[in-house]
């Protein structure tokens, strides 16, 4: 029973406390006792705060005995990333340099969504060092494993967030994306993961990595992601950046399919190397799209290859942050986030004003190409998750994690809206997704595909984590704390 709440949908649990079948409580409760049975395997929360979020879920249960829920989602338990401010719970942000004592009176503009729309806190999942890298593991809290294969990564940075959506730790997920940190560990774990167009979910404060850092849902299903994100969206004022309010509702509309809509296929971009089972499954997820009435072309790589340009946006970015530190503190922290500092240290302003140029073209360019297309789908990562612990997947040829995730970080320049959404398993037993990215703005008719393409195949989700090679202690626990 408990494994069976917890899996329900946010949509679900809504329909199913207005009549009064199921209860916030029952459903925060089984969340809270999937993370005691099976949290600790994953390595996927660094605080759960059982009191504050059994006392939020009696507080939603009181409102809906009245009828009179606070908001979209009264009552669904949800986590929040540890990037994200948190009011009353230390937000560390993976880093040992980060006091947890000082004070926390603030939350991020989308935690205050949450509280808003009554939405019960379980607690913040495992991010890298400042969300530097796409895996996720930290001298604070240890190294996060894939539920499918404990002894895999579920990538990064969002990892936390993304294992516990697998397993059922939780309904709704709070990921950050500046290179793909939502995408990445959607794709490696099997669920769908948003990443909205640059300024559609207001962030405060700005990412430390500037504006190729977005922040977007990890659910379960397209129409939770669909829901929470017209919860994430509305205004803040503390974002200068953020898009004019809209009022949009994604769930209307979601249904609208994808029958004549031109999308091109990108099966390399021009320059990855994808692995041949991937590509296999990305070319069948195709084939599902044109079976709802789309018309699919591959077409020439639309860009070259960004990686210099995106190098320059994050290790400058990493640079500025460090500087902040002392010396000591720089000692303490993850080499390879100091490494690509020191790295960036030596970037003249030139160099930089000219990646500045070049991902203004890129972002030109694709506006451009969305004249043509209404969607570009690409494969969401060439590989599939890969051992744990480790910056990259082949350490003798890829120097950092940028060399193995060459389809997400290109929409973090453009600031386009780009999803994972999962496709299929490796012989191995490993999930893999495609990439659906959409025109600048256009969050609508990306959620539109993702839900189409799941309409006819639905995801599928582990119900424990699965692997004998990697006991409960190696794989480290959540630290429990209270608000």
């Amino acid at each position: 029973m408990t494994e069976d709440v917890a899996y329900l949908s946010a949509v679900e649990l809504i329909r199913l406390y207005r009549s009064k079948q199921l209860s916030p409580v029952e459903v925060s409760e089984a969340a809270l006792t999937r993370i005691r049975e099976h949290g600790q395997a994953v390595n996927a929360f660094c605080l759960v705060d059982e009191e504050s979020a059994l006392r939020a879920a009696r507080e939603s249960q009181a409102r809906w005995l009245r009828g009179a829920p606070c908001g979209l989602l009264d009552g669904v338990p949800v986590t929040v990333k540890d990037l994200l401010l948190t009011r009353g719970w230390p937000t560390r942000r993976g880093s040992v340099t980060i006091d947890p004592e000082r004070e926390w009176p603030d939350d991020a503009p989308a935690v205050s969504r949450l509280r808003e729309h009554g939405a019960v806190l379980l607690g913040k999942t495992t991010t890298p060092e400042f969300g530097w890298k796409g895996v996720t593991d930290s001298r604070l809290c240890g190294v996060t494993r894939n539920p499918w294969d404990l002894t895999k990564t579920p990538g990064g940075s969002s990892g936390g967030a993304a294992a516990a959506c697998a397993l059922g730790l939780g309904t709704l997920h709070i990921g950050t994306d500046g290179g793909g940190s939502i995408r990445i560990p959607a794709g490696f774990t099997g669920v769908f993961g948003h990443k909205p167009s640059f300024g559609r979910v207001p962030a405060w404060p700005l990412s430390p990595f500037g504006t190729v850092a977005h922040v977007g849902p990890i659910t379960r299903t397209v129409s939770d992601a669909a829901l929470m994100l017209t919860v994430l969206a509305q205004p803040d004022d503390r974002d200068w950046h953020a898009l004019p309010y809209d009022g949009r509702d994604y769930r209307i509309g979601l249904e609208a399919g994808v029958h004549g809509l031109r999308i091109a296929l990108s099966p390399d971009l021009g320059y990855a190397r994808v692995d041949p089972e991937v590509a296999e499954a990305v070319r069948l997820a195709l084939g599902v799209l044109e079976e709802l009435g789309a018309h699919v072309e591959e077409v020439p790589p639309p860009f070259d290859d960004p990686t210099a340009v995106f190098r320059t946006h994050w290790y400058t970015g990493a640079a500025k942050l460090l500087a902040g530190f002392r010396e000591a503190q720089r000692a303490e922290m993850d080499p390879g986030l100091v490494e690509i500092a020191v790295e960036a240290e030596g970037y003249s302003l030139s160099a930089y004003l000219d990646a500045v140029a070049q991902r203004a073209a890129l972002g030109e360019s694709m506006r451009a190409f969305h004249r043509t297309f209404d969607l570009l789908v690409t494969p969401t990562l060439p590989i599939a998750a890969f051992d744990a612990g480790r910056e990259t997947a082949a350490p003798t040829v890829q120097r950092r994690w940028s060399d193995w995730t060459p389809f997400s970080y290109p929409f973090n320049l453009t600031q386009q809206p780009a999803c994972s959404v999962p496709c299929g398993f490796t012989n191995a037993g490993l999930p893999m997704g495609i990439q659906i990215v959409g025109p600048m703005h256009d969050d609508a008719r990306v959620l539109q595909a993702a839900r189409a393409f799941e309409s006819l195949r639905p995801f599928r989700l582990p119900h424990e984590p699965r692997s004998s090679a990697v006991t409960a202690d190696a794989a480290g626990g959540a630290r429990e704390g209270g608000a």
